[in-house]
C-alpha cells in the first residue's frame, strides 16, 4: 500500500482513477462517480448538477420553439396562427423566467438535495435499471398531473388569479418559453407537485435514485414547455395516446382562461366535466338535450 499516495486533483484524473478499479461500470456511471469524487461535497456536487441541467434542458427545449415561431413553414400547425410571439415578448418572458430560476428554484434546488438524501435517496452508482425507472417516472407523473390539476383550478379563483395567477395569463397564444412565466408564489406552488412526489416515493419506499429524478425533470420540461409550445402537429403524443393533453388541450385554456386545467393527461377535466373549447360545449349541449328530451 502506498502511504504516500494522494488522490487525483482533477476531474479527468478522478475518472481515470475511478476507471482503472471498476471496468463492471459504463463509462456515463464512471463520468457520473467522478464527478462527485471531484467535488468532495454531495450537496455541491448536486446543486451545481441540478441546476445546469435543468437551465440546459429548459432553454434547449425551448429555443427549437422560437426558431419554428420564425419559419413560416410552420404556420399552418399553430393553433392560434394569427398571434406569433415577437421577439420583443420572448426577451420579456426570458428574463422573468431567468429571474425566477435564480432566486426561487436556485434555492430549492440546493435544498433537494439534503432533504431528499434524509429520506434515503441514493446518488451513487451502479444507476437503477431502466424499468425501475420508468415505472417510477409514471407513478410521478400520474402524482404530479393530480395536483396541478387541483391547484391550478384553485389558482383560477377570483382572488388567487388575481394577485398570483394572472402573471402566467399575460400571454393568451402561449409559447415555449412561457412555460415558467409566472409569479414565485405560483411557480413554489405548482413546483411542489414535481418535488413531492418523488421524496414521498423515497420517504415510503426507501427506492430512489437522483438520476430517475433527473430523468422525471427532463420529461416534465419537456411537457411543460410542449403543452406551451402552441403547436399541433399531426404526429403530436395525444393522436396516440388520446388521454394526454399536449398543446391542443392546454392552448385552449390560455385562449378562454377557463376549464382544461390538468398538466399532462385529460382525465381530471374529463371527470370532473372541466373540459374547455368547442368540442366540450358540443357534448354538453347534446348531454342537456338528451337530460331534458328524458325529462320529457
Amino acid at each position: 500500500m502506498n502511504l504516500f499516495y494522494t488522490p487525483p486533483d482533477t476531474y479527468w484524473g478522478q475518472f481515470d482513477e475511478i476507471t482503472k478499479y471498476n471496468v463492471h461500470l459504463n463509462v456515463f456511471e464512471r463520468l457520473w462517480a467522478a464527478w462527485y469524487a471531484f467535488m468532495q461535497n454531495d450537496v455541491l456536487a448536486t446543486g451545481i448538477m441540478s441546476f445546469a441541467m435543468h437551465e440546459f434542458v429548459y432553454f434547449g427545449r425551448s429555443i427549437p420553439w422560437m426558431i419554428i415561431d420564425r419559419v413560416p413553414y410552420f404556420n399552418k400547425y399553430k393553433i392560434q396562427n394569427q398571434k406569433i410571439p415577437t421577439a420583443q415578448e420572448q426577451w420579456k418572458c426570458a428574463k422573468l423566467v431567468l429571474l425566477s430560476h435564480f432566486t426561487v428554484e436556485l434555492p430549492q434546488i440546493w435544498l433537494f438535495h439534503p432533504m431528499a438524501q434524509y429520506f434515503g435517496m441514493a446518488t451513487g452508482v451502479p444507476f437503477p435499471r431502466f424499468l425501475t425507472m420508468a415505472y417510477q417516472i409514471a407513478v410521478f407523473f400520474v402524482l404530479e398531473d393530480t395536483w396541478h390539476y387541483w391547484t391550478h383550478r384553485a389558482l383560477h379563483w377570483g382572488p388567487l388569479y388575481k394577485r398570483i395567477h394572472k402573471i402566467h395569463h399575460q400571454y393568451s397564444a402561449p409559447f415555449g418559453l412561457a412555460a415558467e412565466y409566472a409569479s414565485p408564489i405560483e411557480v413554489m406552488m405548482l413546483g411542489f407537485g414535481t418535488i413531492a412526489p418523488p421524496i414521498l416515493w423515497c420517504a415510503i419506499t426507501g427506492d430512489l435514485h437522483i438520476l430517475t429524478m433527473y430523468l422525471w425533470i427532463v420529461c416534465r420540461l419537456f411537457q411543460a414547455i410542449d403543452a406551451h409550445s402552441g403547436y399541433e402537429f399531426p404526429w403530436s403524443l395525444h393522436h396516440l395516446l388520446p388521454f394526454w393533453a399536449g398543446a391542443e388541450h392546454h392552448d385552449v385554456h390560455h385562449e378562454r382562461f377557463i376549464g382544461n386545467y390538468s398538466s399532462s393527461f385529460r382525465w381530471w377535466d374529463y371527470l370532473l366535466d372541466t373540459e374547455s373549447g368547442p368540442e366540450a360545449a358540443k357534448k354538453r349541449r347534446e348531454r342537456r338535450m338528451a337530460k331534458d328530451a328524458k325529462a320529457q
